[in-house]
């Protein structure tokens, strides 16, 4: 059973459903593009960018568009990721990346998510934006889109 799980699993997250609990490997860390990974306005807000979302992000961003990130209460863990393509920046928001591959993340979201990678990821049956290793996150689903806030 456990093995069947960690192939319905994405690297970092934990699995709650069928109440067993099977921690995935973590993610290794040579898949991703140090020099995506920026800071902000201090050091210790950072989000890093996989090269896959870096290549996607150039491709549907020709327009001068970028991917908006949002936590938001919700999902089956208590809160979720909503991933937009947006043009406003809004006066709290934070930007990642190169302006050809932006990521734009307002402050209160980011402190849900600080340290965590986005990544884009293809499968047969879909694609999509994700949020990976998320240092703030305790646990979540296998849709990989919800998680619960690790409490300190």
């Amino acid at each position: 059973m456990a093995s069947l799980l960690r192939n319905l699993v994405r690297p970092g997250q934990r699995c709650l459903c069928l109440h067993q609990r099977v921690t995935v490997q973590a993610l290794n860390s040579k898949n991703f593009s140090k020099a995506a990974e920026s800071s902000a306005t201090t050091s210790d807000q950072k989000l890093g960018i996989s090269d896959s979302c870096l290549k996607r992000l150039k491709e549907i961003c020709a327009d001068g568009s970028f991917l908006r990130i949002t936590v938001e209460g919700g999902g089956c863990s208590g809160f979720q990721y909503k991933f937009d393509l947006d043009t406003k920046m809004n006066e709290d928001d934070l930007q990642f990346g190169k302006d050809d591959a932006k990521v734009v993340i307002d402050n209160v979201s980011l402190e849900y998510c600080n340290g965590a990678t986005v990544d884009y990821h293809t499968e047969l049956i879909r694609s999509g934006f994700r949020m990976l290793a998320n240092p703030k996150a305790e646990q979540g689903c296998s849709c990989g889109s919800s998680f619960a806030i690790k409490l300190d």
